[in-house]
């Protein structure tokens, strides 16, 4: 594979020379141009700003505990798989343990840096559709990136860490095309291995990608694949450190196994209970009803609405057919060889995610939704795209794009409703968040259990550790039915036991609740045997039973028989 180098960008060379038929369609460098770095900047700012309401909007969704306590743990001096369990490689975790000990440990704080990271998607979503799309194009892509991705999902994750390595990866690829500086593919290589570190599937569908955009380049310019050793050691270098430098650490902490173990685990356990359909709307059949039930124009203004929900899906699937585009392009050299070759090594990329997405089980529209910010890169060729001419297409765009457009503002205006008429605050120990109403679990902990209790919370719930500054006796954070295995529910029930937890948050009917979140949820997980259900009532007395409010799930609080339920603990 030959090192990726400049065609058709004009060099001093060759600037007074007069330009091919092929040179005409040459690629747009727009870190040259102060225009583009100035609306770049423009869009940063804007994107941060626009973000600000849901800075503080919680819906208390679990998931987000999970990597709020892990990180919490870790700053107490716990060490990742070994002292507590996580299906995830560690870079989220170490990330955000990081900001909390620069910052102090707040959930205001993980939100800020997500704020952070909405606006350099918008950046890196310019930077990139703009090689070969209009300035027009790739602004206006790049502010739908800002008003439907993160706020469709806006919480402290490993998906968005991942998202934004593999966009930066991305760039770095797509700038080793364009240099034979040896930095571009150093730096390719090393946010390839952070995105590894954040969310394995991920990482390695952009590694996939990457690498076989990279040989297709390399073999089509060429006419045959040769090997350049100075580009590839400097790919490997940069790939191999982060990963070196992981598993150094784990070994010297003698955690090693526990970690390949863990990472290894969802292949055995993870997809009997999360499978989910392509591009499926996760939402409650109540929610369907209301809305097929309803007026006939407020159905149709609710699908136009809704429409992004079924465009962004449809992107990546579209980047296999643009990517047979560009290798014919490449085999014909109708096109400048940069233009054709940056829209197969981006194309490639995104197919790999999508497959990697495919390989989980579950690419249900969550999951393509935070990988959204590279997947409407495609939007922005189809809105403006260099090497797409055609008079029908001309003349369909403008029509198109309008309404394209006013259909993600529709949709980003409904994400944005919430947050904005929130008013109610829950007062919490990691900081002040805004939600639509109470949630009286929340209020009860932090009235009657004091800051560093132990407390456990079955089956999951994590995020109500971290912000009652609460501390788990167990190694498992969420424990989940059909996914985690029984004798996991029994390591953490003896735990318990063993640690003569005083305070238990039980809730009763989570299984009955999981099809409303999960699409194939297996009869044996419905039929599953409840371990807490067993063992709470023979040695814990029911104390309240509260509502979680944004949730809709009923908890019961729970202390041990020789305890006064009066507290506090």
């Amino acid at each position: 594979m030959n090192t990726p180098t400049r065609d058709q960008v004009p060099s001093k060379d060759n600037a007074s020379q007069p330009a091919s038929p092929h040179q005409s369609e040459s690629i747009t460098i727009p870190e040259k141009s102060l225009m583009d770095c100035s609306l770049a900047l423009a869009l940063f700012v804007g994107s941060c700003l626009y973000l600000v309401p849901f800075y503080n909007y919680t819906t208390m969704f679990s998931d987000e505990g999970i990597f709020l306590q892990g990180a919490q743990r870790i700053l107490q001096g716990q060490i990742l798989y070994r002292d507590f369990f996580s299906l995830f490689t560690p870079g989220s975790f170490y990330g955000l343990a990081l900001l909390f000990r620069i910052f102090g440990s707040s959930i205001l704080v993980a939100r800020a840096a997500l704020i952070v990271y909405g606006g350099a998607f918008s950046v890196l979503t310019y930077l990139v559709a703009r090689r070969v799309c209009t300035r027009l194009a790739g602004l206006v892509t790049a502010c739908l990136a800002t008003i439907t991705c993160l706020p469709y999902y806006f919480m402290a994750l490993h998906n968005w860490d991942s998202t934004l390595w593999a966009y930066v990866g991305l760039y770095c690829a797509v700038r080793s095309l364009e240099s034979r500086q040896r930095a571009w593919p150093m730096l390719m290589g090393t946010f390839a291995a952070f995105t590894c570190l954040c969310e394995q599937p991920r990482g390695a569908g952009l590694v996939f990608g990457m690498g076989l955009g990279l040989v297709l380049i390399g073999w089509y310019r060429e006419r045959r694949i040769s090997i350049n050793w100075r580009f590839l050691s400097t790919l490997t270098a940069g790939f191999a450190w982060p990963l070196v430098a992981t598993f150094v650490y784990f070994g010297m902490q003698r955690s090693l196994q526990p970690m390949l173990a863990d990472w290894f685990w969802p292949l055995k356990n993870y997809a009997a209970g999360n499978r989910a359909f392509y591009g499926q709307v996760l939402l409650p059949s109540s929610d369907l009803h209301m809305l097929l039930s309803g007026p006939l124009l407020a159905g149709l203004i609710a699908i136009f609405a809704l429409a992004p929900c079924f465009i962004i899906p449809a992107l990546p699937i579209l980047a296999v057919g643009i990517l047979a585009f560009g290798l014919f392009q490449l085999w014909r050299r109708r096109e400048s060889q940069d233009v054709s070759s940056y829209y197969v090594l981006v194309s490639a990329t995104l197919v790999g995610l999508l497959l990697s997405t495919l390989a989980t089980g579950r690419p249900d529209l969550v999951h393509i939704m935070v990988q959204a910010p590279l997947f409407l890169l495609v939007l922005a060729w189809g809105l403006g795209g260099r090497g797409f001419q055609s008079p029908l297409l001309t003349a369909l765009r403008p029509l198109a794009g309008t309404v394209i457009t006013l259909s993600f503002a529709a949709f980003g205006l409904a994400l944005l409703w919430a947050p904005l008429n929130a008013r109610y605050i829950l007062r919490t120990r990691r900081g002040d968040l805004k939600a639509a109403g109470p949630d009286a679990v929340l209020e009860e902990l932090l009235a009657r259990v004091r800051s560093g209790t132990r407390i456990y919370v079955y089956p999951n719930q994590p995020l109500y550790y971290y912000l009652a500054a609460a501390d788990n006796p167990t190694r498992y954070d969420d424990l989940g039915p059909g996914v985690s295995t029984p004798e996991e529910f029994q390591e953490a029930l003896l735990e318990v036991e063993k640690d003569r937890t005083p305070v238990v948050l039980f809730e009763p009917g989570y299984i009955q609740r999981l099809p409303v979140s999960r699409s194939s949820i297996p009869l044996t997980v419905m039929a599953a045997r409840d371990f807490g259900a067993e063992y709470f009532p023979a040695h814990y007395k029911n104390c309240k039973t509260l509502n979680s409010g944004s949730q809709n799930a009923i908890f019961v609080l729970m202390v041990r028989k020789d305890l006064s339920c009066d507290g506090p603990f």
